[in-house]
């Protein structure tokens, strides 16, 4: 298997754009066509994902450590969507048939036995995990909806209760999908794990996001919905040992920072926490009451309110990093970021910009965070982290 002719060769494919997807997932349906049961309705938002999956198997083809346990995470996480090992070989053929077609001449046998080599590889390693993954967890889990509590048109605070226990740490995303839906979108509960078992989500219904609009404007108590396994570490606060922290966070992306606040409260430990929340507008912070309660119970915690926009100032705009900059110096500290792309990259930027190290800052990476196959990535979201 020659890596350097595999990236080679993907990159001349990728470069006809939509047509790749378009043409793979025409293949695959109409080849195997129970398949198109596991995708959603709305095609549109898979295209961008099967070239951005594809794309970074590729290039990691000749780091084989580093990739495995991204495709180990991808195998066990496609059970959820009732893929089964059978499957697999369906997928490869469209795969080669896609890429026979986009090279045209330039597809040789060699590259045909290499990417056959590749494709078996990969999936070997996803049925191996998916496999594994059956003996410690469900595909999903069903959840029932306890509470449903409507904080502004497009937001509401969802109280679940799974019918088993979904462990989970603080700053982990929980997929979530509405059985009416086929899709999933992922979600950070607010909450530390609980006595119960129950989680809160915060869910910003997105425009055209299927799964975020049913959860805000189609879900009510008594309701049934399945959960898929935690993932991710970046928001976690293993890295960060016993250090104080600074919390940065907008819109529902208080969502994960409020599990960690929990985290440090039930540790008990002697850290400073300085909690800085922003918004548009005041009317905005639809989780003030719990924010100031909080505040007012642990003397460790510091909350700072953070308008972003001035109305005698047309045109400014007050971010949360630049309001803590101008505070104090939090150099010292594990800083954790939440919120939008753009206050996320602003706030990465100048906390980068005045000396803070790569190692001290965490976050989700910008929305370029995703967990899903590289065929079939229905979970991709447009809020990881909670910022919906």
């Amino acid at each position: 298997m020659d890596a350097a002719r595999l990236k080679e060769s993907w990159s001349l494919v990728a470069a006809h754009g939509d047509q790749v997807p378009l043409y793979f997932y025409s293949t695959l349906f109409l080849a195997n066509p129970e398949t198109r049961q596991m995708f959603p309705t709305n095609m549109a938002g898979q295209r961008d994902r099967l070239v951005t999956a594809l794309g970074h198997i590729v290039s990691h083809v000749d780091q084989v450590d580093s990739l495995v346990g991204f495709l180990q995470d991808l195998g066990a996480d496609h059970r959820k969507f009732a893929v089964r090992a059978e499957h697999y070989p369906a997928v490869g053929g469209a795969l080669v048939a896609t890429l026979r077609h986009f090279l045209g001449a330039a597809w040789t046998d060699e590259l045909a036995q290499d990417w056959t080599a590749a494709y078996g590889l990969v999936s070997q390693v996803m049925i191996d995990a998916a496999q594994a993954a059956e003996t410690k967890a469900p595909p999903w889990w069903v959840a029932e909806v306890l509470g449903h509590e409507r904080r502004a048109f497009d937001l509401a605070v969802l109280t679940l209760r799974p019918q088993y226990l979904l462990p989970f740490t603080p700053g982990q995303s929980i997929g979530v999908s509405h059985p009416a839906v086929r899709s999933w979108r992922y979600y950070s509960p607010a909450n530390a794990p609980r006595a119960d078992g129950t989680l809160e989500l915060h869910v910003r219904a997105a425009p055209g996001g299927a799964v975020s609009s049913r959860l805000v404007y189609g879900c009510a108590v008594g309701d049934q919905l399945h959960l898929a396994a935690p993932v991710g570490d970046r928001l976690t606060l293993w890295p960060a040992g016993s250090a104080d922290l600074l919390l940065l966070a907008s819109g529902t992306g208080w969502a994960p920072l409020k599990a960690l606040i929990e985290q440090v409260a039930g540790e008990g430990s002697r850290r400073r926490v300085d909690l800085y929340v922003g918004a548009r507008s005041r009317g905005e912070f639809y989780d003030s009451e719990v924010i100031d309660k909080l505040a007012a119970s642990y003397p460790w915690l510091t909350v700072t309110y953070v308008v972003g926009t001035d109305f005698q100032q047309p045109g400014a705009f007050a971010h949360v990093v630049d309001q803590a900059l101008a505070d104090e110096d939090f150099r010292s500290r594990h800083v954790y970021v939440c919120g939008s792309d753009e206050m996320v990259s602003h706030s990465v930027a100048r906390l980068t910009e005045v000396g803070y190290q790569a190692g001290q800052l965490h976050h989700e990476g910008f929305g370029k965070h995703w967990y899903g196959p590289m065929w079939r990535t229905a979970n991709a979201p447009d809020n990881f982290g909670g910022v919906r």
